[in-house]
């Protein structure tokens, strides 16, 4: 059963509990390009403590270097060292753990962000933002040059996925021989600063259902994502813990690395999702109804 807090004593011991602070950005420190309020201070107090703090976020759209531009606009201090993000640990994936020859290449269905990662990381990938797969009004197996390098197809979110791009991914994984089918992360939605949208996970759904396979998936909840964490930081997992605002990625991926979780209220998961008999069988340690909450410590 989760703890509820609510005083300021209980944010006091539970920020006396924990070193290390994993936080999620979109619905937990912001939504869209809204600050959650009290997240700056939050974070400030938590820097002040000496606390480590780590931004571990699903959003592939974004490389860390243009992600901490984020933070710098909204005013937020973070480190490119301190930021997580599936489309780096994709890319290191990729790099580190399937090893691709130097002349094999990756298929992107994604954004700048993680062509950018990819480049950082020294793999050669097609797709992407290539203009000739976005603007292409129709595709044509007739006209279709297959490309026997691409030994992965790659995909994370991506605005202006179509038809085009769906197919030659799905060449790619069925007629090259073992082809990686990976996702930056399944998130089926995400929390924009007017509402939900489709996430990650619902611009690779229409491939899983073709292909009848799912693919290996990097984000949260995934313990890939983890990996790369560790091979960078080191941390106790007893004095960690990871804040989100969605049971099924980040509540799961704190639970999967043996640290403890504080749920929000400010993103995807409502009261409701938690409470009752329809609640989920994903408990979090602690519950909060946003991270401003924190604050209260200092009152």
């Amino acid at each position: 059963m989760s703890r509820r807090l609510s005083s300021s004593s209980d944010y006091a011991e539970l920020i006396d509990k924990y070193d290390t602070w994993m936080f999620d950005c979109d619905g937990v420190l912001w939504q869209g390009d809204n600050l959650i309020e009290g997240a700056v201070q939050v974070l400030q107090l938590l820097r002040e403590r000496k606390k480590k703090v780590l931004f571990v976020t699903n959003n592939a759209t974004k490389s860390r270097k243009s992600y901490k531009k984020k933070f710098d606009n909204l005013g937020v201090e973070a480190h490119v060292d301190e930021i997580y993000g599936s489309a780096y640990a994709t890319a290191v994936y990729i790099s580190s753990v399937l090893k691709l020859p130097k002349e094999k290449k990756v298929y992107v269905i994604g954004m700048a962000g993680l062509e950018e990662e990819l480049r950082e990381e020294g793999i050669p990938y097609i797709g992407g933002t290539d203009p000739a797969d976005i603007t292409l009004e129709s595709f044509s197996l007739e006209h279709f040059d297959l490309d026997p390098n691409v030994a992965a197809v790659v995909c994370g979110l991506d605005t202006t996925v179509n038809y085009t791009k769906l197919s030659k991914a799905f060449q790619y994984l069925t007629r090259n021989p073992g082809c990686h089918f990976l996702v930056t992360n399944e998130d089926s939605t995400y929390p924009s600063g007017h509402g939900l949208l489709p996430g990650a996970g619902a611009i690779s759904a229409p491939l899983r259902y073709a292909l009848g396979k799912d693919p290996t998936s990097i984000g949260k909840p995934a313990k890939t994502m983890l990996d790369c964490i560790q091979a960078k930081v080191h941390y106790d997992p007893t004095r960690t813990i990871m804040v989100g605002d969605r049971l099924n990625t980040d509540i799961l991926f704190g639970q999967a690395g043996g640290v403890s979780t504080l749920l929000v209220l400010t993103g995807i998961t409502s009261e409701k999702d938690i409470t009752g008999p329809n609640a989920s069988t994903i408990v979090p340690d602690f519950v909060t109804s946003s991270i401003g909450d924190l604050r209260s410590i200092d009152k």
